[in-house]
C-alpha cells in the first residue's frame, strides 16, 4: 500500500478508502517506511524495539541494585 500511494497515482484518501483502512494509518505507514528508507530522521521499528529491550533490562537492574542498596543499609545502620 505505501508503494501505491508513493506513486502518486490516486491521492492518499482514495488508496486508503481502496484498501479499507484509514487515512490516518497511510500516513502512518508512510512515515514509517521513509525512516526505515532513511528520508527521514528518526528510529526505525526494530531499533525502536531494541531500545524498549534495552530499557526494560536497565529498570530491571536498577531495581536490583535499589533491593540491594536497602538490603545493606539496613544490615550497617546501628539497631
Amino acid at each position: 500500500m505505501v508503494s501505491v500511494a508513493r506513486k502518486g497515482d490516486a491521492s492518499i484518501v482514495e488508496v486508503a478508502k481502496d484498501c479499507g483502512i484509514s487515512e490516518a494509518c497511510l500516513h502512518r505507514w508512510l512515515k514509517l517506511a521513509d525512516v526505515a528508507d532513511g528520508v527521514r530522521p528518526g528510529a526505525t521499528t526494530s531499533e525502536s524495539a531494541e531500545l524498549r529491550r534495552r530499557n526494560k533490562v536497565l529498570e530491571q537492574e536498577n531495581e536490583i541494585l535499589r533491593r540491594a542498596a536497602a538490603y545493606f543499609a539496613k544490615e550497617i545502620s546501628p539497631k
